[in-house]
């Protein structure tokens, strides 16, 4: 899977958790999840538990405390991916 690939999946994934739908229209990898898509940090916890069930990957807390933006979270994704 290419990286425009992952980053399709996320925004399907992200979309219903955003507060700003401008940030959300320029999405880049650069993209942090908290500051920029406003999203609050219990509901990050289902955009990786969406990850995890979209990819068919498991997630572990170290992992995730480093999944903050899309750039990282790609990342994690695909050495996930990896492993499988």
């Amino acid at each position: 899977m290419n990286k425009p690939e992952i980053i399709e999946k996320l925004k399907v994934i992200v979309k219903p958790y955003i507060k700003n739908q401008e940030a959300f229209d320029t999405l880049t990898e650069s993209t942090d999840f908290i500051t920029d898509l406003q999203i609050n940090s219990a509901n990050l916890v289902d955009v990786i538990l969406d990850i995890e069930e979209e990819f068919s990957i498991i997630i572990d807390n170290q992992s995730m405390e480093r999944m903050l933006d899309v750039k990282s979270a790609m990342e994690i994704i695909e050495m996930k991916l990896s492993e499988i």
